[in-house]
């Protein structure tokens, strides 16, 4: 039985080899990696008489995410036109290797030389300011001539995004009035009136809690909130929370939900000294399907609350 075990993974391991098969030589210094971060480059610019002398005259450009089975690509003529322009209205560009990545160039046995690349592009918009900051990965095949035929870009389609900030849209409907502006109000009255249990109930047991005060990513959850205010009213009173303004209760098309936002001073006396302060802040209380809010971020600073 061993001796069959011991043939038999000679002849996998034959047959795994035997399905190996070079087919072209990779490198990752090559006059036509020279030759398409030049042109990129030259693109980026805006140079576009430079571009054009990269491109050889039968020169394609293509999607390579497209779902038109019939689309014929970009000639050398309509590319270099389209450098040309895109350089008159995209400020702040450049063009970077996307971190650690590097190009490569394939030489295929028989065939043709291909570039790889992978790349980070910056960018604004001048008319719409839309930021156009993104990676970047395409595929050039060259001539013998060391020209690129054949350009192939597998990138997200940030002209989209352009073209939408052209034209004006809704996205949803703005209320000075509606029953989560009065919920916020209510929980508001609750704080200041210390009636924490009422307060605390228009929370959903897994709301989130963040502020300008806490790391980017970071949130507590409605325990860790209870403990933070018992520490703060163990060093002050609240006087009253008076609204500033009214909210505005903003239900969305795109995403859905309804945030309510709102402006408040928050009238406190320090209890060391009997100094009363005021703290300016604005929140955003995001509620559920079920009417619970269930994300609260503060907007405000405590560093008021140490004045002398």
């Amino acid at each position: 039985m061993k001796k069959q075990v011991i043939i038999f993974m000679m002849l996998f391991t034959v047959i795994m080899y035997s399905q190996k098969k070079k087919n072209g030589t990779v490198y990752k210094e090559h006059p036509a990696i020279v030759a398409v971060e030049a042109m990129q480059q030259a693109d980026v610019a805006g140079d576009y008489e430079k571009v054009a002398t990269f491109l050889a005259d039968d020169f394609k450009s293509v999607s390579g995410t497209t779902r038109n089975k019939d689309a014929k690509g970009t000639n050398k003529e309509d590319f270099v036109k389209w450098v040309e322009n895109k350089s008159k209205w995209l400020s702040y560009r450049s063009l970077t290797r996307h971190g650690e990545a590097y190009p490569d160039a394939i030489e295929y046995k028989g065939g043709k030389t291909w570039v790889q690349t992978w790349n980070y592009l910056k960018g604004v918009h001048d008319k719409t300011g839309v930021k156009v900051e993104m990676p970047m990965h395409s595929l050039y095949r060259l001539n013998d001539d060391n020209k690129i035929e054949l350009a192939i870009n597998y990138n997200y389609p940030v002209g989209r995004d352009i073209r939408e900030a052209f034209s004006e849209r809704t996205n949803g409907t703005l209320y000075n009035q509606h029953e989560y502006i009065n919920k916020v109000r209510r929980m508001m009255a609750a704080f200041e009136n210390m009636d924490l249990e009422k307060a605390y109930s228009y929370f959903d047991e897994k709301a989130s809690f963040s502020n300008l005060e806490m790391p980017v990513g970071e949130s507590m959850n409605l325990e860790e909130l209870k403990a933070a205010h018992q520490d703060f009213y163990k060093n002050f009173e609240v006087e009253s929370i008076d609204v500033v303004g009214y909210p505005d209760g903003l239900e969305y098309e795109i995403g859905g939900g309804m945030t309510i936002q709102s402006w408040w001073n928050f009238r406190v006396i320090r209890k060391s000294d009997k100094k009363k302060l005021i703290m300016p802040a604005m929140y955003t209380h995001d509620f559920n399907d079920d009417g619970m809010i269930a994300r609260s971020i503060g907007y405000f600073s405590t560093k008021v609350l140490d004045s002398k």
